[in-house]
């Protein structure tokens, strides 16, 4: 296919680490991820946050400022939109594949 991505191109995966989605997602878990930025609040979605080298999963909350509001499901243990400000979605999380497949909610 000529001009763009293929579909395959678009999926990526992604690993869980630490402790900011549980009990929806837990250390370790490996996602299968879509690369795009169309979410809806209430999605599971992977995302750079600006300043921070790494990506990290969290919950779609609210479009704000050109980015995300995204917390993480765990309020205890998640550095999230609540310190670090809006976030640039990278993908929506489709499946955790490992340690058993699963849909992600």
């Amino acid at each position: 296919m000529a001009g763009g991505p293929s579909e395959v191109d678009r999926l990526f995966t992604a690993l869980v680490r630490g402790p900011s989605m549980v009990p929806a997602l837990r250390d370790g878990d490996a996602l299968l991820v879509w690369r795009t930025d169309r979410v809806r609040a209430g999605q599971v979605v992977v995302v750079r946050f600006a300043g921070e080298p790494a990506l990290s999963v969290k919950r779609a909350v609210r479009p704000i400022d050109g980015g995300w509001w995204v917390l993480g499901d765990n309020p205890y243990g998640s550095t999230d939109s609540r310190e670090l400000g809006p976030a640039q979605i990278v993908g929506r999380v489709l499946v955790r594949w490992w340690p058993r497949l699963s849909r992600v909610r």
